[in-house]
């Protein structure tokens, strides 16, 4: 029974100090490195790069023959952008492709005490480059994402009493073909619709399709990491609706699928950036790619469009860049909310955010709603945690008599255990029952855990007095030591282990979990308080009832 109670608790620290060093290198970020990814406000520093062909190969039409591709590297970029601030967004995109190189979302700060600078999702600073990218590639010269572009305007706002707002830009050919790229955003919407408008007024058939790429960085090279918030691209079709392609598969393999109804993004801690097809029947050509300079590119095909001389058409797209808000991403395109990544126990972390949503839907705080959940699965898990708590109860009652056989078979640990086998056959108590309790916990602890890692929702999340931020640690370290305190009192409601070695490592474990806690999201430990809390009332009462009795109580 003690060996096993050992070993459990030291599993539970070793994890606890895993989940620790994890949450280290999603939120304790230096202060270069925030800069480098969340920075705001300011015009951001451009890093000098160098230009490079990132353009991508069509892929081969129905006809058996690929759209020649015409245009190359035209140009440096240019200093021209177009700004774009609606009531969530602040975008730039430059002339030169007509591609989005600046995404700010205005509703989400960068910390908490900075609520006026909003985060920066795509960018390019001295440590990151994320930006979309898009074109045409076709039978006749088109414009790709290193094309220069005309805008009427430099400066488009999304104004009080309008829905929805139009970027255009234009290209014109030497041969006739024009083409406007139009962005519509919409009021309270991170979906962002692209439609390009083709007249061709050459004397050809124009034959092609466009393309849309995410192209970023890596903002985790060079870290080594055993569990983890996952950045990197995601590919869903209908039979694999979550694919995880990681930087390094990009490296090694380049994508090249034909799917129908299926999307692509770029994910990271709360964020997404995905580009969403409009038709859900057509087949659209996916790809990833790789630059010199470990750029990472996923990207989509539009079928192959046909275009007869002096005919017009037009071919759309969906690209969402904002926060992985689960109702939201459902609604877009299926599978889009499986990019909120709950890990290997998300069949217990879904419905633990689904009961969590519910409540707050009522409490309208996070805080609450996850005292509330707390004490739900303490009702739910209660018979069964009871039984753990009366073989613990037992064990403690009948401890005196145990050491009393340890003194008496000195050196004889067959006779020991022979013995003490016996006593627990005539009380009718499970050695092993006392592990149930700690069982139940882990799992519920880790789904809890990304459940708070992961959903953007509980981001800055308020609680009460100084708890303003769930998904940080508490500044003041009032519940770390709330908790080390409860466990303490817990450990005392238990029997104490024989072998002295492992009393005296159990007896520095609340310490131990109490600077653990420190630097957990405040929220994790405010669950793991209330569960503490909880978990003492019932063990008293259980441990008080039988010392009354004196008799092993009933099964529940």
């Amino acid at each position: 029974m003690d060996t096993k109670r050992f070993i459990l608790f030291i599993a539970l620290a070793m994890l606890s100090m895993m989940l620790w060093q994890e949450w280290q290198k999603d939120y304790g970020m230096t202060g270069e490195q925030t800069q480098g990814i969340e920075l705001s406000g300011e015009q951001p520093v451009l890093p000098t790069i160098q230009k490079q062909n990132d353009i991508p190969e069509a892929p081969v039409d129905s006809m058996g023959q690929a759209p020649q591709q015409i245009v190359k590297t035209l140009s440096r970029s240019t200093s021209k952008r177009i700004t774009v601030n609606t009531d969530v967004f602040h975008i730039e995109i430059d002339l030169q492709g007509a591609g989005i190189r600046l995404a700010e979302l205005k509703e989400y700060p960068v910390a908490i005490d900075r609520p006026e600078q909003p985060l920066l999702l795509l960018g390019e600073t001295e440590s990151m480059f994320y930006v979309t990218q898009g074109g045409l590639l076709g039978s006749a010269s088109s414009p790709t994402h290193e094309t220069i572009f005309s805008s009427a305007r430099l400066n488009y706002s999304l104004g009080d009493g309008r829905n929805t707002l139009e970027v255009p830009l234009t290209w014109v050919s030497d041969q006739g073909l024009k083409v406007t790229k139009i962005f519509v955003f919409t009021r309270a919407s991170y979906l962002i619709n692209i439609r390009y408008v083709i007249e061709n007024g050459g004397a050809q058939t124009w034959e092609g399709r466009s393309y849309t790429q995410i192209n970023r960085n890596d903002p985790n090279q060079a870290k080594a990491r055993l569990i983890h918030t996952y950045t990197g691209a995601v590919l869903s079709s209908p039979d694999n609706r979550y694919e995880k392609i990681s930087f390094d598969d990009m490296h090694d393999q380049k994508l090249d699928a034909e799917i129908v109804n299926g999307w692509a993004a770029m994910i990271q801690h709360y964020f997404v950036t995905a580009l969403v097809p409009s038709s859900k029947t057509a087949p659209y050509h996916y790809y990833t790619n790789t630059t010199p300079d470990n750029r990472n590119i996923i990207g989509m095909f539009s079928p192959v469009m046909r275009i007869p001389s002096g005919a017009t058409g037009s071919i759309e797209e969906q690209l969402y860049i904002g926060p992985k808000t689960q109702k939201v991403l459902s609604e877009i395109t299926e599978g889009l909310e499986l990019t909120v990544d709950y890990g290997v126990l998300w069949f217990i972390a879904k419905p633990l955010f689904w009961c969590l949503n519910k409540i707050h839907e009522i409490t309208g705080n996070w805080g609450w709603s996850i005292i509330l959940v707390t004490m739900l699965l303490k009702v739910l898990f209660y018979r069964l945690s009871a039984a753990g708590y009366r073989s613990m109860a037992n064990m403690r009652r009948v401890q005196p008599r145990i050491i009393s056989l340890k003194d008496r078979y000195q050196g004889d640990k067959a006779r020991l255990n022979q013995a003490m086998m016996q006593i627990y056959k005539e009380e009718k108590i499970n050695p092993l029952g006392g592990c149930f309790p700690i069982l139940i916990q882990i799992p519920v602890f880790i789904s809890l855990y990304w459940v708070l890692l992961e959903s953007v929702e509980m981001r800055q999340a308020s609680f009460i007095f100084w708890l303003n931020d769930l998904s940080s640690p508490d500044r003041f370290y009032v519940l770390p030591l709330l908790m080390g305190i409860t466990m303490f009192i817990q450990q005392k409601l238990n029997p104490a282990p024989m072998d002295p070695v492992q009393a005296k490592v159990m007896s520095v474990l609340p310490v131990v979990f109490t600077v653990f806690f420190a630097f957990f999201p405040s929220g994790l430990v405010l669950y793991w308080v209330v569960n503490n809390i909880l978990s003492i009332a019932q063990q008293w009462l259980i441990s008080r009832n039988i010392n009354r009795a004196g008799l092993e109580p009933k099964a529940p």
